[in-house]
């Protein structure tokens, strides 16, 4: 089987590990800094497997070199948010932890892809992708796929329908200033706005853009972890099945839809290469001023950061 390292054991990578596990996608390395943890929740899922029916193996370890010819490696270590914490607070202690991941990922797996999943997402794929040298089609972010999850899930709790009849694009950062596009929100291929009021969407878009912040106010000492270790899957299996899924990635922009030099949320075609292809939407001129405006907020951070 091909070898899926997943970096960080916390609630989103262990949650990965087992749906990428249920999935059959490859066997897994699990690793964390904190001794014990990663041994033992690899152990316990590998006891699963016989309940739930799947062959993959889940090796924990605290070492970086279990890596080592990994196709593809999730990046979920990092701080998590806490309740009144902006996902930019986390910058410079985050900034660190991913620096020297990726520098471990290069030691070990210098073949691999990078799927970043820290906060703040758009400022750690930028970074990773600096220290990595792999190049923008094989260093990318999940943010948009779980964003689009929740706004999907919200148009169907407001319509009553299948949640599988819904698709949305959100473009822009993970965080409150992604812009959700509602002419290209659908149910079946019906736009939004011919289902719903204005006022109805904007409730839904705000809900969006606070879908993280909601969930943690709820749990109080974490944060969300079962919708974003499901966008990493679908994301994973996308590549490592070559599927060629149009889904939302943070992906450094050379160009496209006006940027340069900053990885933002977008389209793309995402397969057994990585980033197969940027997909540049014909934006109104209110979405790309949004658009812009959000990739200025991580713009800004990577300048903070002297980057």
């Amino acid at each position: 089987m091909v070898k899926i390292g997943i970096v960080g054991a916390g609630n989103v990578g262990a949650t990965a590990a087992l749906y990428a596990a249920q999935k059959e996608l490859g066997d897994i390395a699990l690793i964390d800094v904190v001794d014990g943890i990663p041994q033992g929740k690899g152990l316990d899922m590998m006891e699963a497997g016989p309940v739930l029916g799947y062959d993959s193996a889940i090796e924990g370890s605290n070492d970086f070199a279990a890596l080592e010819d990994a196709a593809l490696v999730v990046v979920t270590a990092g701080l998590a948010r806490k309740p009144g914490m902006d996902r930019l607070d986390l910058l410079k202690k985050n900034a660190e932890i991913i620096t020297s991941v990726t520098e471990n990922i290069v030691k070990y797996a210098p073949d691999s892809q990078i799927l970043m999943v820290s906060n703040p997402l758009d400022v750690m794929t930028y970074i990773a992708l600096k220290v990595s040298g792999f190049g923008r089609k094989r260093v990318y972010g999940q943010a948009g796929v779980l964003d689009c999850a929740r706004y999907r899930s919200f148009v169907a709790m407001e319509l009553g329908v299948s949640m599988e009849d819904t698709q949305a694009i959100i473009l822009g950062g993970h965080g409150d200033t992604m812009v959700p596009i509602p002419r290209y929100t659908t149910v079946s291929g019906i736009p939004i706005t011919e289902l719903l009021p204005r006022e109805a969407i904007d409730r839904i878009v705000q809900r969006t853009r606070d879908g993280g912040a909601e969930i943690v106010n709820y749990l109080k000492t974490g944060s969300a972890y079962y919708a974003p270790a499901a966008s990493v899957v679908q994301m994973v299996e996308s590549v490592l099945k070559g599927k060629n899924r149009v889904l939302p990635a943070s992906v450094m922009l050379q160009g496209e839809y006006g940027l340069q030099d900053v990885c933002v949320g977008v389209p793309v075609k995402l397969g057994s290469a990585g980033i197969e292809e940027v997909i540049e939407l014909a934006l109104s001129d209110d979405e790309r001023a949004a658009l812009h405006a959000s990739a200025s907020v991580y713009q800004e951070s990577l300048d903070e950061l002297g980057i």
